[in-house]
Formats: structure tokens, C-alpha cells, sequence
């Protein structure tokens, strides 16, 4: 513990602890019907045109991937990588001397945080379910049931569905119900509109249900 426990581990002490605030308010917000990361990134716009500086953010952004998962587990990988990173440094180099400055110690656990946070983030998108955004394609989804993930589904803030495409993909849409109509975590729903990366949906038919868990063996 003293070799991690020492001077100038200051910054990844931080980092650390911004984690697990990450992961706590995503957890409450998850409970509470939303979805932290879900509503940072329905707020940010890194593709969108702006001046020169927002230009050059989205470019970074970009190249770490951001697009590929959501911005709230892009920056828990860097957080954590910068962490992990700047202690093991800290621990090899006060093995044969007193630690590094803060400022030296925090640039280098930086340098190889980026290139794992971008490896990570890409690895990542490979595996877990995509928010569905592109206009051109959101028609190949009308039609499809899906299970409701994080909700109740209203007319307030958008849930997220979780559906199998034509080819067997899953992917997590941000959905809300059809006026009228509340839709509780867990429901099987039906894909009935969408536009701008927003879906529209309603409680599956008892038809298309019984379909829904003959394909699933259920």
C-alpha cells in the first residue's frame, strides 16, 4: 500500500474518485428512469458545425472515438487509464529515486492514457449495443419490436429499446411512447416512427409478442 499510497499521486487519486462519481450517478440515474451518459451525449454535438476551437474538440473527440461509445464511458477508460497509468509510474520511479513532480508525473501518465483510451473505446464499440442516429437508416427500423431497457416510456424524456435488426445486430434506440401510451422497463414495444435519432413507440400487439418469444424460444 505505501507504493501506492505517496507523494505526488495527487491528480490520479482524483481521477480515480471521478470515477466512481461517474459510475454512482450513472447508477442513480439509470434507477431513476434516464440515462446519464444517454442525455450527454443527446447534448453534445461534436460533428456540428462552430467556430475553429469547437472544430478542433471535435477532432480529438473523434479520434478517441467518441462516436463509437457513449461520451460518459469514453471519459471513465481515460480517467481510469490516466490513473492507473500516473500510480505505476510513481511506484517504478520511487523505487530508485523520490517521485516525480506532479506536473512530469501527470503528462506522462497522459501520454499513455490517450492511445489506450482510444485501443479501449474501439474495442469496446465492437461489442456493446449502438444508439441508432443516422436519418438515412432509421427507416430500416420501423416495423421491429424490441424490449424497453431504461424507462418508463412517455412523452418526456426519452428511454432506450433495445432491438435485433434484419441481420441480427442489437442496437439501443432512444425512443419515447406514442401520445397516449405509457410503457413500462421491460415491455415489449413496437418501432412504429422515428426521425433525428428519435424513435417512436407503442406496446406490441399481442400477435407480434407471441411472435417476439417463439423467435426467442421463450
Amino acid at each position: 500500500m505505501d507504493s501506492i499510497v505517496q507523494p505526488g499521486t495527487a491528480p490520479f487519486w482524483i481521477a480515480l474518485l471521478t470515477v466512481a462519481g461517474l459510475g454512482l450517478v450513472e447508477l442513480v440515474s439509470v434507477l431513476l428512469g434516464a440515462s446519464a451518459s444517454g442525455l450527454i451525449d443527446e447534448g453534445l454535438d461534436f460533428n456540428g458545425p462552430g467556430d475553429a476551437e469547437s472544430g478542433l474538440l471535435g477532432g480529438w473527440m473523434s479520434w478517441l472515438n467518441a462516436g463509437g461509445v457513449p461520451i460518459l464511458v469514453l471519459a471513465v477508460i481515460l480517467l481510469s487509464a490516466f490513473s492507473a497509468a500516473g500510480f505505476a509510474i510513481q511506484a517504478f520511479i520511487g523505487q530508485f529515486r523520490e517521485p516525480l513532480p506532479l506536473y512530469a508525473a501527470a503528462t506522462g501518465a497522459l501520454a499513455l492514457a490517450i492511445p489506450v483510451t482510444r485501443w479501449s473505446s474501439r474495442g469496446l464499440a465492437r461489442i456493446i449495443p449502438r444508439d441508432e442516429t443516422s436519418v438515412q437508416e432509421q427507416a430500416d427500423f420501423i416495423g421491429l419490436t424490441g424490449t424497453v431497457t431504461i424507462g418508463p416510456l412517455d412523452q418526456g424524456h426519452p428511454g432506450t429499446v433495445r432491438v435485433k435488426d434484419r441481420y441480427d445486430n442489437i442496437h439501443a434506440l432512444r425512443a419515447k411512447a406514442v401520445p397516449g401510451h405509457l410503457i413500462e422497463t421491460g415491455a415489449l414495444v413496437l418501432i412504429v416512427d422515428g426521425a433525428n435519432g428519435l424513435f417512436h413507440a407503442i406496446p406490441a400487439p399481442a400477435a407480434l409478442e407471441n411472435d417476439h418469444h417463439s423467435s426467442n424460444g421463450g
